[in-house]
């Protein structure tokens, strides 16, 4: 094997290394924002899904965060609307349908100081990258996120029940 190959083969070996890292760091943060706020992780990533996405029914929300039984999602909205995160409102259409939204205020004032404070340090890092550093870990971690929405989405197939 040439220099050249076993330096890149030590860089791929390092290169899994590190994302297993961030891959529990980041569910371990994810948990203690989630704790700092009064909540467990699957209700912090329940609401976020609702900040990002956008307001959904209970079968929709319950699509988005990938839990299979309807009791599941019932359980998770009714901790967050009594812990204020959350409300439930009859949709102006059809009014059997009830829409969960995010209340956003009640989400930045409990949580968004944790991630302002990250965000903050993650931007002095980043002012001291080149912007050709910048888009090429704009790509890393983009390709990351797509692999792993891709493996979950092949993780909740496999564990469907076949139809």
């Amino acid at each position: 094997m040439s220099g050249a190959e076993s330096a890149r083969d030590e860089a791929v070996a390092r290169s899994a290394e590190v994302m297993r890292d961030l891959m529990a760091r980041a569910v371990l943060f994810q948990d203690a924002v989630a704790r700092s706020g009064g909540l467990n992780g699957t209700d912090l990533q329940t609401v976020g899904l609702l900040m990002s996405e956008g307001p959904a029914t209970p079968g929709e929300l319950a699509e988005r965060v990938g839990l299979t039984s309807g009791g599941a999602i019932t359980a998770v909205v009714d901790r967050l609307e009594r812990a204020g995160y959350v409300t439930r409102s009859r949709d102006e259409r059809d009014r059997r349908r009830v829409i969960i939204t995010a209340r956003a205020d009640v989400v930045l004032e409990r949580v968004g100081p944790v991630y302002g404070r990250v965000g903050a340090r993650w931007a002095e890092y980043l002012r001291t990258l080149t912007v050709e550093q910048i888009e090429l870990a704009n790509e890393v971690m983009a390709t990351a996120a797509k692999i792993n929405r891709e493996e979950i989405e092949h993780l909740r197939r496999e564990r469907s029940p076949r139809r």
